[in-house]
C-alpha cells in the first residue's frame, strides 16, 4: 500500500463522520425548509438527499467554517435548480396518459392530413391578424401569460388586451368556419 492510500482512508473516515453528524443535525431543518417551499413531501425528501450528495461530492467537510450557512446555501441552490427544471419542463402542466380519455385518437393518414390542413388554415388566419393582436393572442393562448402581465409588457390597458383577444378569437372562429 502506498502512503497516499492511508491518508485517503483517514480523510474519507473523517468525511463520513462529518456527514453523519451534519445529517443528524440538519436533516429535519432541511426537510422543513424544502417542505415550506415545495408541496410534494417526496420531492422535499429527495432535495434533502441532494444537499447531502453535494456535500459528499465536495469533501473536506470538517473544513467548513459556517456549516449551517453553507448547508442552507447548498439547499437554496438545490431548490433553484429544481424550480428551473420544473419551470422549463412545465411538469405541472403534464397529464398522465389515460386509455379511457386518450385511447380513441385516430392517427390515420387521412385524419392527420385533415388536422394539418386545419392547423395551416389557423396559421394563415393568425398571420393575417394585425401584429399587436397576433402577439397578444400568442402570449395568452400559447404561452399562458396573464392579461395583466401582457398589458404591462405592452404598455396598454387590460381592457385593450381583452379586446385584442376577442378580435383574434372571432377571426379564428370565422376563418375556421368558412373552410369547414
Amino acid at each position: 500500500m502506498g502512503v497516499g492510500s492511508g491518508s485517503d482512508r483517514v480523510t474519507q473516515t473523517r468525511d463520513n463522520m462529518a456527514i453523519d453528524g451534519l445529517h443528524r443535525a440538519y436533516r429535519g431543518p432541511l426537510l422543513r425548509f424544502f417542505s415550506s417551499r415545495i408541496s410534494d413531501g417526496g420531492v422535499a425528501e429527495d432535495m434533502v438527499q441532494q444537499v447531502f450528495e453535494r456535500l459528499v461530492q465536495r469533501g473536506e467537510l470538517d473544513s467548513i467554517e459556517n456549516a449551517k450557512g453553507y448547508i442552507f446555501r447548498v439547499a437554496q441552490s438545490v431548490i433553484t435548480d429544481h424550480l428551473r427544471k420544473t419551470g422549463s419542463r412545465r411538469s405541472h402542466a403534464h397529464e398522465e396518459f389515460d386509455e379511457s380519455v386518450h385511447g380513441g385518437v385516430d392517427f390515420s393518414p387521412e385524419h392527420v392530413l385533415v388536422k394539418r390542413e386545419r392547423l395551416a388554415r389557423a396559421m394563415e388566419i393568425l398571420q393575417a391578424l394585425p401584429e399587436r393582436t397576433r402577439v397578444i393572442f400568442v402570449l395568452r393562448r400559447l404561452e399562458g401569460v396573464k392579461y395583466q402581465d401582457i398589458a404591462a409588457r405592452l404598455g396598454i390597458s387590460v381592457s385593450a388586451v381583452e379586446k385584442h383577444m376577442e378580435r383574434a378569437v372571432a377571426q379564428l372562429a370565422k376563418g375556421m368556419d368558412d373552410r369547414t
